[in-house]
């Protein structure tokens, strides 16, 4: 079969290198790609969110099926456009992927469904949300309303800071339009987990848990980014918190879902906090996670054709979904200055030192091909995951392995999965 990926990212790479492996799969496009998934894969110059040139493709290629790997194309609605063209596609359609496109619908979501979370109030007013403020507790997180790659959630921990909050959000529009509306929820402390899952509108089948890096800088300091590293299984993922989360918060926000009318097909991303009252539900992506797809996919043992197929037909019931007792480390490589600013256009060498091993990957995020080579095209710029028997093992083959490669302005965090030692 034929089958085009949607997006430019690690995630996709990650979701590409696992589609190779299929015996079902004969040929890989991707739209638009980047220079490692054009190692695997057929790049083609179209954008994720140019819809009408993605479905003409599909229909002039004869794909099998499509993958959408970003949020902006599946929150946009690019799936739904896909099915109207008759043409087989993985993702939720857009009255679904609003799980993740909209903050505040997620929330009331969860407060109507009895999910548990953090307490909030969803404000479109600057004004209503500077009174709100005066009566509430310190700490407190603002949250953009819609998209804003990661980066539209604000810690504050004194009421100036919130407020100068509302105004960067709600007046600056420092996210633009994802700023429109926002969530302001209380501050909740604990261990932050991630869990990946497929559903086929009814059925959840849930994957390894990983826990992701946000922070810019080394212990957790600096700005927000999309993602500095990540670490599968996280073990603090216990069996107890499994079956309180199955329980209360999996199929609930499948069954939640199902019952508003807007049935999800794809993935969703459970982004949970551990606290001391028990698991809460901190935000939904409805999709693959960048970085956790380049350390979750790499240890399923299931096809991911097999498991797609099965969530686009409602047949996920029969799918018995495994992963390797092992755990997997993923460290990004970053140019200097992201989040803000950057440079570009940079060599990058060493990447043949990843020879197609089943232990260690470099996936590509922000990467170009030349005619003098690969360089540098981003903030996040490699994703280098290795495997081990056990965390500490992979921790250790991950920064070994970061070493093989090099380009200016290279730079990591060195305490990504430092958490395992604590455990």
């Amino acid at each position: 079969m034929k089958v085009l990926i949607v997006g430019s990212g690690g995630r996709e790479h990650a979701i590409a290198a696992s589609v190779a492996k299929s015996p079902k799969v004969d040929k890989i496009y991707c739209a638009p790609g980047n220079a490692g998934i054009g190692q695997i894969a057929e790049c083609v110059p179209i954008g994720a969110m140019e819809f009408d040139k993605i479905v003409n493709f599909a229909k002039e290629h004869a794909i099998d099926l499509t993958i959408v790997g970003m949020d902006d194309p599946l929150v946009g609605g690019l799936v739904d456009e896909m099915e109207a063209a008759g043409l087989r596609v993985f993702g939720p359609r857009k009255n679904a992927a609003i799980l993740e496109g909209s903050k505040a619908f997620s929330k009331d979501l969860m407060k109507k469904y009895n999910i548990p979370t953090a307490a909030y109030e969803n404000f479109d007013d600057p004004q209503a949300a500077l009174a709100y403020l005066e009566t509430a507790k310190m700490p407190v997180v603002l949250k953009a309303d819609g998209l804003a790659l990661g980066k539209g959630v604000l810690i504050c921990q004194t009421l100036e800071e919130a407020k100068e909050g509302v105004r960067t959000i709600m007046e600056d529009k420092k996210f633009g339009a994802a700023g429109n509306r926002m969530v302001i929820e209380e501050f909740m402390t604990g261990r932050e987990v991630s869990v990946l899952s497929f559903v086929d509108g009814r059925t959840i089948r849930i994957m390894s848990s990983a826990q992701d890096h946000k922070r810019a800088q080394d212990g957790d300091r600096g700005l927000n980014t999309g993602g500095m590293g990540t670490f599968s299984p996280s073990p603090f993922y216990t069996e107890e918190v499994d079956e309180f989360c199955k329980e209360h918060i999996y199929q609930a926000t499948v069954d939640a879902m199902a019952a508003e009318g807007r049935p999800f097909h794809g993935v969703i991303f459970f982004g949970l906090m551990l606290t001391q009252d028990g698991p809460r539900v901190l935000e939904y992506n409805a999709r693959f996670g960048d970085p956790e797809a380049q350390v979750v996919l790499p240890r399923m043992k299931n096809d991911i054709i097999e498991v797609v197929e099965a969530c686009i037909g409602g047949t996920l019931d029969q799918i018995d979904l495994q992963f390797e007792d092992n755990a997997a480390v993923c460290v990004v490589l970053a140019s200097e200055g992201y989040p803000v600013s950057y440079e570009k256009g940079f060599l990058i060498k060493g990447l043949e030192r990843f020879d197609g091993s089943d232990e260690y990957y470099c996936f590509h995020a922000g990467t170009k091909q030349t005619e003098q080579g690969i360089v540098t095209n981003g903030g996040r710029v490699l994703g280098v995951t290795a495997k081990g028997k056990e965390l500490k093992e992979a921790r250790a083959n991950a920064y070994e392995a970061t070493k093989w490669i090099s380009f200016d302005n290279k730079y990591m965090r060195n305490d990504i999965g430092k958490a395992i030692d604590e455990a």
